[in-house]
């Protein structure tokens, strides 16, 4: 008998009962020594292939015989902008460095090809949404409209949320919510220390860029630059919207505007996830979507997820949500999860506002 929603609903209570009073240091306990062992060997091997592939592509991209070509390389490439993204995230998380400045450095140069800055990254980031996740009032990536708010909105704002929770459009949300108002347009207050950080950031990264589109307007005019610039950073925004939409929203995983109903172990656990695909799809991915472990500890390596889900799974595997990527399934994610009812912790459609 497949389960209603009523069943569901009961079942999602009872985890959240069972989390809410495990602390986050007891969860810990599950990881082995090796699951947090760093190897040189794996962090800079993996960081020179994703850089040669980048390389290789953006060559394409500039040097390719045909446009369809270079535009191809250019997607390509972009795959490979994402992969360098996630290496330079465990490096801010400090999974992959015990030195915070050898981090920064090549964390850094790492986030580059994704006009991302590192600095405003960490800032955002490591804070916030680790710190906090799915407890909306703090953590607003991916946070849903309830009805009210949705209804609230203008019709051209109505338009850009569609598109935004859409399969072909996530990748605005990450443009408009989170790179350019918490990293281009940012501006730390006063009570931040040592701000000069996010100057660095924003220097270097703005170097890069305009070294980038130079280089590709002088070798390969508009083309070039479009397939070398425009369409590489646009591949990797999708990648990185759709990624953490994944991680913590379903139809069965709620998002919290009570701070009494939410705990860090109930957000870390109940409310990420574990999504399995071919061994080729988890490498390039750097395994980013075995994301529970990284939730709980991300001081792990991401070469060590797959060995802590192993170990996190005989005592909360019950707890956590785990699925095959496939694009069908994604895409039922993608027509049920519009609006939320913070209060019944229920999914809406569009389709089911009209009702």
């Amino acid at each position: 008998m497949a389960p209603t929603p009523v069943m569901e609903a009961l079942e999602q209570r009872d985890k959240f009962d069972r989390l809410r009073p495990v602390k986050l240091g007891e969860v810990r306990r599950s990881f082995s020594e090796e699951t947090y062992r760093r190897s040189a060997v794996k962090t800079f091997g993996v960081l020179a292939i994703d850089v040669a592939v980048y390389a290789l592509f953006v060559a394409g991209a500039l040097l390719a015989p045909h446009p369809l070509l270079q535009l191809a390389s250019g997607v390509l490439a972009g795959v490979a902008v994402a992969s360098l993204f996630v290496w330079a995230h465990d490096a801010a998380h400090g999974a992959l460095f015990r030195s915070e400045g050898v981090a920064e450095v090549f964390g850094t140069l790492a986030m580059l090809p994704s006009f991302n800055l590192y600095r405003l990254w960490v800032y955002g980031h490591n804070k916030v949404h680790h710190g906090y996740t799915s407890y909306s009032p703090i953590d607003w990536i991916w946070k849903p409209d309830t009805r009210a708010e949705y209804a609230a909105r203008s019709s051209f704002s109505k338009l850009v949320y569609r598109v935004e929770r859409s399969l072909p459009g996530c990748a605005l949300h990450y443009i408009l919510r989170v790179w350019w108002p918490g990293m281009i347009t940012f501006r730390p207050g006063a009570e931040v220390r040592k701000r000069y950080h996010f100057t660095r950031s924003k220097i270097a990264t703005a170097t890069f860029a305009v070294v980038m589109f130079t280089l590709s307007a002088l070798n390969a005019g508009w083309v070039g630059v479009l397939a070398a610039v425009v369409i590489p950073w646009a591949v990797f925004n999708y990648h990185i919207a759709l990624f953490v939409y994944l991680h913590h929203t379903h139809p069965t995983l709620p998002f919290f505007d009570d701070r009494k109903e939410w705990s860090a172990t109930i957000g870390q656990i109940g409310c990420s996830t574990v999504i399995r695909g071919s061994r080729f799809f988890e490498w390039v991915s750097h395994y980013i979507l075995v994301h529970t472990p990284h939730h709980v500890d991300a001081r792990i390596p991401f070469y060590g997820l797959r060995r802590g889900w192993s170990e996190l799974q005989p005592t909360y595997g019950q707890d956590v949500l785990s699925y095959r990527f496939r694009w069908r399934t994604v895409a039922g994610i993608f027509r049920q999860c519009k609006v939320h009812d913070f209060d019944t912790h229920t999914w809406y459609r569009f389709r089911d506002l009209q009702s």
